[in-house]
C-alpha cells in the first residue's frame, strides 16, 4: 500500500485499510492520546475551510505524520456533521476538493485512480490526454459558466470529452465537492459527540464570526437604505398588492434570505400587502429559503438574469459596475472586501 498516496487522498477506501492495519479505530481516534495529533490536524482541516477555502497542507515525510493524516480527515468529517450547518458542509466539501485539485496538478500519476475512486469514467487516450464519458463531464461541469466548457466547445470522439489534464483535475474537484456533500451529515454517537465538545464548540464559535463578515449586512441587520433599486421596486410592488411574476418573488425572497433575513421576518413584509395570502406565501418562502428541506436557500440572481427576466428596475450608475445585486448592498454599506468591490 502506498501510505503517501493514502495520506494525500484520505477519501480512498486505502486510507481506511491503511488506519486498520495499524490498529486505528473511531473509538481510539476521539479518545486516546496517541492520537491527539490527528484531532487536532482534522480540527485544523475544518479552520482552514472557514477562513482559507482550502485545506493546508503539512509534511507527510514519516510514517507517522501520514497516519495522522489519515485520521483527521475522518475526525474533520465528525466536527462537520456535528456542527450540521449547510454552510460550513458546502465550505468544508470545497475546501477538501480543492486541496485535491491542487495535489493532483503536482502528481500526474494519481489521477486515474482518483477518478476511479469517484467513480469517474475516464481512460487515457493514444495522445496520453484523459477522456471523460461525455455524462460525467456534464455531470460535473454543469456549474463551470464559462463557454470553454459547455460540450459544444470541447474535443468530444466516441461518447468521451477528451481534457488536458487540469481540466480534468477540475472537474475531479466538483466530483469531490459532491461526494462529501452528498455524504455529509454524518450519524455521530452521543458519546462521541461529548468527547468532541470543546473542538465542535470552537468551530460553531468560527463559523459564527465568517458568517458575520461573509454576510452582505455584517451582521447588523437589513437596513432598506442600502437595497438595490431592483430589490426596493419589487419588495413596494409586493407590499402594494401587485401580483408579482415568479422570478420576481424568487429574486426578492432569495435576497431578503441571503441577507440574513428570517421566515418570520421575510414573511411579515409580504403581510404587508392587502390581499395577503400566508398559506400561499408560506409555501413559497420556505421552499425558497431552504427551510422546507432544512437545506440552505437559493442563491439570488446575478443582474444579468434581472435584466433578462425583466425585473432590473431603475437600474443606478452603481449598477453599471457591479454583476450581482449583493454587491450593491456591499458597497452602499461599506461592508466589502476589496477584491469584491468590481464584482
Amino acid at each position: 500500500m502506498d501510505s503517501l498516496q493514502v495520506s494525500r487522498y484520505p477519501f480512498l477506501r486505502g486510507a481506511a485499510r491503511f488506519a486498520e492495519e495499524n490498529s486505528a479505530d473511531i473509538e481510539s481516534l476521539i479518545s486516546s492520546p496517541s492520537y491527539e495529533n490527528a484531532r487536532k490536524r482534522g480540527l485544523e482541516r475544518v479552520l482552514d475551510a472557514i477562513s482559507q477555502h482550502k485545506v493546508g497542507n503539512v509534511s507527510l515525510l514519516q510514517e507517522y505524520d501520514r497516519l495522522m493524516e489519515v485520521l483527521s480527515y475522518p475526525y474533520a468529517r465528525m466536527i462537520v456533521s456535528c456542527v450540521n450547518d449547510r454552510f460550513l458542509t458546502k465550505r468544508y466539501a470545497l475546501a477538501e476538493a480543492s486541496r485535491m485539485n491542487d495535489l493532483l496538478s503536482e502528481d500526474r500519476g494519481s489521477e486515474i485512480i482518483v477518478a476511479e475512486e469517484l467513480e469517474v469514467v475516464s481512460s487515457l487516450d493514444a495522445e496520453g490526454r484523459i477522456r471523460m464519458h461525455f455524462s460525467d463531464y456534464l455531470r460535473f461541469s454543469h456549474t463551470m459558466k464559462a463557454l470553454e466548457w459547455k460540450l459544444i466547445n470541447t474535443d468530444l470522439r466516441g461518447g468521451y470529452v477528451h481534457l488536458e489534464p487540469d481540466k480534468f483535475d477540475r472537474l475531479l474537484q466538483n466530483a469531490l465537492q459532491e461526494r462529501i456533500e452528498s455524504e455529509l451529515p454524518l450519524d455521530v454517537p452521543a458519546g462521541l459527540r461529548r468527547a468532541m465538545k470543546g473542538h465542535i464548540d470552537h468551530v460553531s464559535i468560527m463559523l459564527a464570526d465568517a458568517k458575520k463578515m461573509l454576510s452582505p449586512t455584517g451582521g447588523e441587520g437589513m437596513n432598506p437604505d442600502y437595497l438595490p433599486p431592483c430589490i426596493k421596486a419589487i419588495l413596494a410592488s409586493a407590499q402594494n398588492g401587485v401580483n408579482l411574476p415568479h422570478s420576481a418573488r424568487f429574486a426578492l425572497v432569495s435576497y431578503l434570505n441571503a441577507l440574513g433575513l428570517t421566515y418570520d421576518q421575510i414573511i411579515q413584509l409580504f403581510a404587508q400587502s392587502p390581499d395577503f395570502d400566508e398559506s400561499k406565501s408560506s409555501y413559497q418562502i420556505k421552499h425558497i429559503t431552504g427551510e422546507d428541506r432544512g437545506r440552505e436557500g437559493y442563491t439570488p440572481p446575478e443582474c444579468a438574469t434581472m435584466r433578462t427576466h425583466g425585473i432590473c428596475f431603475d437600474p443606478e450608475p452603481l449598477c453599471e459596475k457591479i454583476k450581482h445585486p449583493l454587491s450593491y448592498y456591499r458597497i452602499k454599506s461599506g461592508n466589502v472586501p476589496k477584491k469584491e468591490e468590481n464584482a
